[in-house]
Parts: structure tokens; sequence; C-alpha cells
């Protein structure tokens, strides 16, 4: 997304200088308070994309080594990846696309029935994916099953609580509401297109463990500039 396409809150309009923890000294831009409307000014990430970073950093360390894998075709995190790591797959789940084809350069996956190998990566990495994700507990298995022995699966989804709340779920194929309909925006498809199967809690580490992960946590990163910080999910396969 461009940032020129961004809303913005001319009385919150703000810049200051700040070390980003993907492309390194910088100016973040406030355009208005939500988060979306935070940005590096060189690598255009944002509050999210600077968290999930920052956990890599605390957390896996040197990634000149491994072979990543990114649910995502664009985006500060997956440059950054491509900067760092001996190799990255890149993934959208595309409609009309079969898993493992590839469209305008884009390679398609469902993260609920990966074409990948067995052990096929050292990392894997989400921004807001699993809360649109119907069968959450497939895609971990999954991503557990093509990550390496002590792999690491980090990955941010928006959190509030405790305890995570089923929204909707599909029932023979049809989806269910449980609570009314909620919606957030996609880089390909707009604002407001892509349903909201759950909100995640803190138990979410839980999901994880018995999904087969030896371990899981939650990162909270620094507060940016402007005060925003992310938690971010950290799950290491076993060995």
């Amino acid at each position: 997304m461009k940032l020129a396409a961004l809303p913005v809150s001319p009385r919150r309009l703000a810049l200051r200088r700040f070390r980003c923890p993907g492309c390194g000294p910088s100016l973040l831009l406030r355009l208005g308070d939500d988060e979306t409307q935070v940005r590096c000014v060189r690598c255009r990430g944002t509050p999210v994309h600077m968290a999930l970073i920052e956990a890599l950093a605390v957390h896996v360390g040197g990634l000149s080594g491994l072979d990543a894998y990114e649910l995502s075709s664009g985006g500060a995190v997956l440059a950054f990846l491509r900067r760092r790591c001996r190799s990255v797959a890149a993934s959208e789940l595309l409609d009309g696309v079969a898993p493992g084809a590839v469209r305008d350069g884009i390679r398609c996956e469902d993260v609920q029935r990966l074409t990948f190998d067995d052990a096929s990566f050292d990392l894997c990495t989400s921004t807001e994916v699993f809360e649109h994700v119907p069968d959450d507990i497939a895609g971990f298995r999954e991503l557990h099953r093509v990550l390496r022995p002590r792999g690491r699966l980090v990955f941010t989804v928006p959190m509030a609580g405790a305890a995570t709340v089923e929204r909707a779920r599909l029932v023979d194929g049809e989806c269910v509401h449980l609570l009314p309909p909620a919606y957030h925006g996609d880089r390909l498809t707009g604002a407001g297109t892509v349903l909201v199967y759950r909100d995640y809690g803190e138990d979410i580490v839980q999901r994880l463990r018995d999904c087969g992960f030896a371990d899981a946590l939650l990162h909270k990163s620094r507060p940016d500039a402007f005060g925003h910080a992310r938690t971010v999910v950290v799950a290491t396969r076993g060995s």
C-alpha cells in the first residue's frame, strides 16, 4: 500500500526520527491514530511489521543460513527476510488458483493444506493471517509439518483478553456466524473484505502446543515513537 493512499488526519500528522528494526535509521510517519496509519518512510513497515522483525532478532537471531516461508507476497517483513535469509518462499491464497500453482508470479497456497514437503523451512512468518483462516488448527499443524526440527513460527494476530472467542465457523462448507460478522482489510482485495473467524486471546500459546509445537510464547514489542506496540507469537518445533 502506498503511503499516499492512506487516510490522513491533519491534526495527528507527525514525523519523528527513529531506528526501524527492519531498515535502520529512518523517520516514522503518523497520519492518524490507528496503527495502520503509522509507517516507516524507508521500508513502509507498520508497527505490526516492526514488532515481528523485533521478535525475530530476540528469539531467532541470525537469519543468513535459514530457509524461510512468509504467508504474504509483499510487505516489509517479506522484504526484510529476502535481505537476510538464505532463501524465502512467499504465497497468497488466490481465488480460482490451485494450491502450488503460480499466477502473475505469485504462488497460491492454502495454509490449511500446504503443498510444500515436510521439513522444508527453518522459519515461517505471517502478519494478521490466522484470524481469517477457517480451520486455524489445521493451519498450525501444517506449518509444524513444513518446519524443520527446532524451526520457528513467528506471527502476529490481533489479540484481546485471555481466551480466544470464536466468531464464525465452516459447517459442511457453509459459514455459520456465532457473533455479528466482522471484517478486516486485505492488501489485495481491499478494505472490509476478509471475514474474521475468531478473536484470539493469550490461550493461543496452548493451541500451538496442542498442534505439536514444543513451546510457544508471547513476545511484547517495545512501543514505537507514537506508543504503538504489538504482541508477537513465537512457537518452536521440537527436535
